[in-house]
C-alpha cells in the first residue's frame, strides 16, 4: 500500500492512508465490523476537515477496501469507491458472496483485480457488478494476484503490475 499511495501522490493526487487499531496492536485478528467502520468514519471525519471541497474517494486493499465499501452503503457520502484486491468470498468459502451491502451504494466503483486473485474470481464478480445500480468498472491486473504480485513467468515484475493498478487508479479518480 505504501507503492501504490506514494504512486498515487505522484500522480498528483493526496492520499491519505491509515492502520486499523488491531493493526496498530498487534493483533492478527481483525476487530468487529463497527470498530472497522468506527475507524473509518473517524478518519473521513479528519478528512473533512482539510479537503476543503476536493472530491472524496474512500477504498482500500483486501478488508479495507469492504470496509469502505460497508461505510458507503451505510450512508456516509463519498464521491468514489477504489478497491484493491475486493475479498468477494472469505478465504475458502467461495460460496459465502460478500455483495448484499453493494446494491446499496450509487457512487461509481472501481475494483483492481488480478486475474489469480483467489477470494475474487473475475467471472463471479462481473455477475455481482452486472446487478449493482451504481457505476461499476474493472480493472485487471494479468496474472496478478490478491496483491498484485505477479510470476517471473509473466514477463513483467510485481512493481511494473502495482504501477499499472496505480495508473488505472488514478485515471479513475481523474475521471470524477
Amino acid at each position: 500500500m505504501a507503492f501504490m499511495a506514494d504512486s498515487l501522490v505522484d500522480r498528483g493526487l493526496q492520499v491519505a492512508r491509515f492502520n486499523f487499531a488491531y493493526i496498530e496492536q498487534g493483533r492478527r485478528a481483525p476487530d468487529k465490523p463497527d470498530v472497522l467502520e468506527g475507524t473509518f468514519r473517524a478518519v473521513i471525519d479528519a478528512l473533512d476537515k482539510q479537503r476543503s471541497g476536493k472530491n472524496l474517494v474512500l477504498g482500500g486493499k483486501s478488508m479495507g477496501g469492504r470496509i469502505a465499501s460497508q461505510v458507503v452503503a451505510s450512508g456516509t457520502q463519498a464521491d468514489g469507491l477504489v478497491f484493491h484486491g475486493y475479498p468477494l468470498h472469505p478465504p475458502g468459502k467461495p460460496e459465502r458472496i460478500r455483495d448484499a451491502h453493494l446494491h446499496d451504494i450509487k457512487v461509481p466503483m472501481l475494483f483492481v483485480e488480478g486475474t489469480r486473485d483467489p477470494f475474487c474470481p473475475l467471472a463471479t464478480l462481473e455477475k455481482v457488478l452486472a446487478k449493482l445500480p451504481a457505476p461499476t468498472d474493472v480493472a485487471v491486473i494479468h496474472d496478478g494476484d490478491h496483491s498484485f504480485k505477479v510470476r517471473k513467468s509473466s514477463g513483467r515484475s510485481t512493481k511494473d503490475a502495482w504501477t499499472e493498478a496505480a495508473d488505472m487508479t488514478a485515471r479513475f479518480i481523474s475521471a470524477l
